[in-house]
């Protein structure tokens, strides 16, 4: 008994290591939007302008994830996760001495680049400490500090931009990058590649219907949140008429939500994992319609949000999924899940504000979110249809060769 406690707090530890990592880049994510106004005024550019910052680390995601989980295929996971903080704290760093706008361009593309490669095999890491049945839990624990960064990470960078200056925001994520690695390399144990790893093999991921399936799913049927999340300040001041204290407590309570979505959904998802993936892609779009709805009042917007943010555990299950999929190839599969948050961390916003442009109002991003999720859930449909259709040709293959045997 005493050796399974010791176990299991050696575990959590471990869990607790990878989980700053998360912090440190959800703040940076997140809270570089918060602190858009005051970068744009420091580096003299307007503020559409220094939304291409924020694209440029989006960017930075989508081209790293693959490239460095397939690079660093070979290379022991602990020191690959210390690489990749490494990597992530002199991005930030260098952010935070940018001297003008392309610069910061070029130095929030670098911080990007190692965002979905730790995730991706952080994930790894934890799944390998833990036994099959818990596998969707682990990941959940480590994503809690993603989550908990959108609660305490960002309105404290936040509160440090507007205090001392926008450029300490990025050095706190540098700072915390720096904490991750020294977390890392104190707590988690040394983990080695699977025998035969190498970037070829990886790449092998890619030729498997089911990973495409599963990274569609996310970039899709994410978006929604996505939608109604980056325009959710406007709705509060236009639409709600919520005092600028009110708004930052709504704000708070979307990263409450998507903290308890990563505390409880795990646990169902461990038994049946499409299942619950398919669940929450209703779910989603069921939350997301009430969004217009609940819009005037505090209270029902409040409440919607947290709804909405507990539908970000599908991060967490499409992550599990597509570890179940790549079969030997998990670490580019598992770094690629957060290529598709990304890109529907894209789609959705640009989807909202064609809304928005288009004169149906500052809710209609709830529309249009609703409609990507349910989008999701159409691939859903699509990837389980593929995998039954699989399933029945495997069988049919199996019977066919015992037949041969028999006769034989």
């Amino acid at each position: 008994m005493h050796h399974i406690e010791a176990a299991k707090s050696k575990t959590a530890w471990v869990l607790l290591a990878l989980a700053v990592g998360g912090f440190a880049i959800g703040t940076t994510e997140f809270a570089t939007m918060s602190v858009l106004p005051l970068f744009a005024h420091g580096l003299g550019i307007s503020a559409p302008v220094a939304g291409h910052v924020i694209s440029a680390y989006a960017l930075g995601v989508v081209v790293g994830a693959p490239t460095l989980a397939v690079l660093g295929a070979r290379l022991d996971r602990r020191d690959l996760l210390i690489a990749l903080m490494a990597l992530f704290a002199v991005g930030n760093t260098l952010s935070a001495l940018a001297p003008n706008y392309h610069w910061m361009l070029v130095f929030r593309f670098i911080s990007g680049l190692p965002h979905g490669a730790y995730f991706g095999v952080a994930a790894l890491v934890a799944t390998s400490l833990v036994p099959e049945n818990r596998r969707t839990v682990a990941v959940g624990r480590m994503f809690l500090g993603l989550t908990v960064a959108t609660i305490v990470g960002v309105p404290f960078a936040n509160w440090l931009g507007h205090a001392i200056g926008w450029r300490w925001s990025f050095g706190f994520a540098a700072f915390m990058g720096a904490v991750t690695m020294t977390c890392v390399r104190l707590l988690a144990p040394s983990t080695p590649a699977a025998t035969g790893a190498s970037p070829l093999r990886e790449l092998n991921a890619l030729k498997r219907p089911q990973v495409w399936y599963t990274l569609g799913i996310g970039a899709i049927g994410f978006g929604g949140l996505f939608a109604v999340y980056t325009y959710l300040a406007n709705v509060l001041a236009s639409v709600t008429h919520a005092s600028i204290g009110t708004a930052s407590l709504v704000l708070s309570v979307f990263g409450i939500g998507m903290t308890i979505g990563n505390l409880v959904v795990p646990m169902f998802a461990d038994r049946a994992v499409m299942r619950t993936a398919g669940l929450l892609l209703v779910w989603s779009a069921l939350t997301l319609l009430a969004f217009p709805l609940a819009a005037p009042n505090v209270w029902a917007v409040a409440v919607d949000v947290f709804l909405i943010g507990m539908g970000g555990a599908l991060g967490t299950v499409l992550q599990t999924r597509l570890m179940d999929v790549a079969e030997d190839a998990q670490g580019l599969a598992a770094a690629l899940n957060h290529s598709a948050f990304n890109t529907a961390n894209a789609l959705g916003p640009f989807l909202g504000g064609l809304a928005i442009a288009g004169g149906f109002g500052w809710t209609s991003p709830g529309w249009v979110g609703a409609l990507l999720a349910l989008g999701g859930l159409g691939v859903w449909a699509v990837a389980g249809a593929a995998q039954r259709g699989a399933d029945r040709r495997a069988a049919q293959r199996t019977r066919a060769a015992c037949q041969t045997l028999v006769h034989d």
